[in-house]
């Protein structure tokens, strides 16, 4: 769920493009974007959507919830209005440790174990 580097030094990203990296529907997202204010992309003269990397990052935010643990998206909600920065820490913990976790699997299978 990591950003490519070549699209790092993109300004902005469609939807199509968000919802490839968390591998969720474009319906999806506009659902999260109704029911979280934090997700706020820009919109075009023609209503199309574009995503900055802080969009992005509070889709992350709200993925890890509803998604990974699971929550529903009142409890959701709930959980970043009071704990937005511990929240935010949280997730970057665990995405690191997951690439981690991927890393030390790949050396386990190149040493052939």
């Amino acid at each position: 769920m990591s950003l490519n580097t070549h699209k790092e030094l993109k300004l902005y990203y469609s939807i199509s493009e968000v919802a490839q990296i968390f591998d969720v529907t474009e319906t999806l997202l506009r659902f999260w974007e109704k029911e979280f204010p934090q997700i706020s992309p820009k919109k075009t003269g023609r209503n199309v959507r574009q995503y900055t990397k802080e969009d992005i990052e509070q889709i992350r935010l709200v993925y890890n919830l509803v998604k990974v643990r699971g929550l529903k998206i009142a409890a959701a909600r709930d959980v970043l209005k009071k704990n937005k920065e511990g929240m935010v820490q949280t997730v970057e913990v665990v995405e690191r440790l997951r690439a981690l976790k991927a890393e030390l699997q790949s050396i386990r299978r190149e040493l052939g174990e």
